[in-house]
């Protein structure tokens, strides 16, 4: 939901209601971070995008125990794009929380200082920095030397652009002396407007399509797979923080930024160093007030913690750093004439409705395309084939409808009513008490849900196999070559000679066809589990079971115990940190399908699936354990305490049990702790936790 409609307000939302929401967001922000990040053409606006990821905090925040394991606010962006190779971060490259005005602005200090459990005459320097509007990169550094770049891709694993980025004349081939044995600088790499501008009159005079902005530009000209072609695009990278280094750094962000323009790279020199909140919304405003006259596209300012050690404490959540945060500039309005108004169909059967606009330009970009996201949006907007909205974006993309013009409705016009049967399988169209979307009830007879379900085992994130792109997939089973995932496997077996004769193939592409799925036959245990497209389960949560369970044979035999709510097993699954009773339904009904049963062991004969390895933990005396935190802790915050764990190896729970390793029991403790000792779960106080974390 758009955060100007929301179906209601969060407070007002049941755990139902709460939930099934939190389902839709995700589902609805895993596409759009595949559009934006992976194919450079977003179908939504900044600030449509940002609503939604808005609203999602907002319920996770009312409903911490509905947090999703597959939740944006635990994801990335998107798995990189096929024609370069892959490299994987040495550290994660991370996205960052949103603020939209100045309250968020200061509750995100407030945040830091809760987190640090600052005094309140305590100064926390902020290092501002416009946002810039490009592609994000790494560069790594050996011996002084430029040895590889890459995209930030996923954030964990990215495009290998060395090549292309040699180009750019502002990134040095090679670091002064005194500089890192090893370093990765992370920045931006963008395109400024007048170059975008004449860039553009270029590709009109050759006969080629014009890019839409100049984000779309720059990622457009790095991603050649001829270098020669990026040498010639005006290409710039700004500096503005680092990842893996062979020593860490000392002082501040700020101390680093100096390090930096001494290295030879450029830093944006509109940065400013502020030390309160007052100081942080002044340079906002001088610099919206700057923003069209600057020579490069920014959407906002990003205002980073300058100590290097409280950066250290805060750390970082599944998909943002917690000393970052950006502020983001408001959107650009314009009208226009919805056309039309289709129904798409996702792999879980959920009606998304997606408005046709009557192509506008906005901000210097031409969008056609607005999803209306669900029933109530449309009847809370009554928002009408024929109408004129007012649209908004931010930023270089699609936008979302913010109102209609009434008094430009036709005479003729007519409520839009939506289907009650499936526009694609004729099922009925059910919608479950406190769902905000309407779902086919077709299921595994629905082909667009079978189809979106095979889409999604073949993604880039899950089983990653070439040749087996949307079109061939929607293909293959119209004709009836793949009906599940299983399928695909014995593809060759079952339908290679049909294959080879199909019109557009022949043996080449068949036997590169082939030889990709092959490549295929092993796979990690959490990529596997993802690859199912069970409901709720993501990436997050799919490496969550896979570190609880360790191998698909334990995992199996647990769920399927699951089933009975009086199991052990049972308790286990709920027990695990991010995975609540929703959730655990979900991963229950799959394993409660014959059908997803039949699947799966036809899988595993097909499949290597390789057991889950626990990252190394350096010998920590927490590596495997499981924890439990209660009470006051008085030298850092419970959510500092819960990190520490996590990243020396601990599963960290909510409740106690006679698994559980160690409690860690603050000042008035209460019940976990009484049960602990009733279990001779080992009790450690605050002062015996930080012995043992600090060795």
């Amino acid at each position: 939901m758009g955060k100007d409609s929301p179906p209601l307000p969060v407070e007002d939302l049941t755990p139902l209601q709460a939930a099934a929401e939190l389902e839709y967001l995700a589902l609805e922000i895993a596409a759009h971070d595949t559009a934006y990040h992976q194919q450079d053409a977003p179908v939504i606006s900044d600030a449509d995008y940002d609503a939604l990821r808005q609203r999602n905090d907002a319920i996770e925040a009312h409903f911490p125990d509905l947090i999703r394991s597959d939740s944006p606010s635990k994801r990335l962006g998107a798995a990189p794009a096929e024609g370069f190779t892959k490299i994987t971060h040495t550290r994660p490259m991370l996205s960052l929380d949103n603020a939209f005005d100045a309250e968020d602005v200061s509750e995100f200090v407030a945040r830091v200082r809760r987190f640090l459990k600052l005094d309140p005459e305590e100064i926390v320097e902020l290092v501002c920095e416009p946002k810039i509007d490009g592609l994000s990169i790494a560069l790594r550094f050996e011996q002084g030397k430029f040895i590889q770049g890459a995209t930030r891709g996923d954030g964990t694993t990215g495009e290998n652009v060395t090549a292309n980025l040699r180009t750019i004349s502002d990134i040095p081939d090679t670091l002064p002396p005194g500089a890192p044995d090893m370093v990765e600088i992370r920045g931006e790499v963008y395109m400024g407007r007048d170059d975008f501008l004449s860039l553009n009159k270029r590709q009109v005079e050759a006969g080629d399509k014009p890019f839409a902005n100049p984000r779309n530009a720059a990622a457009g000209s790095l991603r050649q797979l001829d270098q020669t072609i990026t040498a010639k695009r005006p290409l710039h990278f700004f500096a503005y923080a680092w990842g893996e280094i062979s020593h860490e750094p000392e002082g501040t962000h700020w101390d680093m930024l100096e390090k930096f323009k001494g290295w030879g790279f450029s830093v944006n020199p509109l940065a400013r160093l502020c030390t309160d909140i007052a100081g942080l919304i002044k340079l906002y405003d001088e610099i919206a007030e700057k923003r069209a006259t600057l020579p490069y596209d920014i959407d906002g300012m990003v205002y980073k913690i300058n100590r290097l050690d409280w950066q250290d404490r805060l750390g970082m959540v599944s998909r943002a750093p917690r000393w970052a945060i950006a502020h983001k500039f408001p959107a650009e309005q314009a009208q226009t004439v919805i056309e039309k108004i289709d129904i798409q169909v996702g792999r879980t059967g959920v009606l998304t409705p997606v408005a046709r606009l009557k192509p506008v330009t906005v901000g210097g970009v031409v969008v056609s395309n607005a999803t209306l996201h669900n029933e109530d949006m449309i009847t809370k907007l009554d928002v009408r084939q024929g109408d004129t909205v007012m649209i908004q974006r931010a930023g270089d993309v699609i936008p979302q409808v913010v109102k209609v013009i009434m008094e430009n409705r036709p005479a003729e016009s007519k409520p839009y009513l939506f289907l009650e049967t499936c526009p694609v399988c004729g099922s009925h169209v059910h919608r479950e008490e406190g769902e905000v979307a309407k779902r086919c009830t077709g299921g595994l007879v629905c082909p667009a849900q079978a189809v979106e379900r095979l889409k999604h085992f073949v993604s880039r994130n899950a089983f990653d196999i070439e040749g087996l792109g949307a079109k061939n997939i929607e293909a293959f089973w119209k004709d009836g070559l793949i009906k599940n995932p299983a399928d695909i496997f014995t593809l060759k077996d079952d339908h290679e000679r049909e294959i080879r004769n199909r019109e557009g193939w022949g043996d080449q592409s068949a036997t590169k066809l082939f030889r990709a799925i092959d490549e295929r036959r092993s796979i990690s245990l959490e990529r596997f589990i993802f690859a199912l497209g069970i409901r709720q389960i993501g990436q997050a949560t799919a490496r969550l079971l896979a570190k609880q369970y360790l191998t698909l044979t334990n995992w199996r035999a647990a769920m399927v115990a699951a089933i009975d709510p009086e199991d052990e097993a049972y308790r286990d699954l709920i027990d695990i940190d991010g995975i609540g009773p929703s959730m655990a339904e979900d991963l229950i009904a799959f394993f409660d399908e014959p059908h997803n049963i039949d699947v799966l062991e036809r899988l595993e004969k097909s499949l290597n699936v390789a057991d889950f390895v626990p990252p190394e933990t350096g010998g920590s005396p927490l590596a495997g354990k499981t924890v439990v935190f209660t009470g006051t802790l008085e030298k850092m915050s419970r959510g500092e305490a819960k990190a520490r764990a996590e990243s020396l190896g601990a599963k960290v729970a909510g409740s106690v049990s006679k698994k559980t390793d160690f409690v860690v029991a603050g000042a008035d403790s209460g019940s976990k702790a009484k049960k602990a000792a009733a279990l001779g779960v080992t009790i450690l106080s605050e002062a015996d936790w930080l012995a043992m974390i600090e060795g």
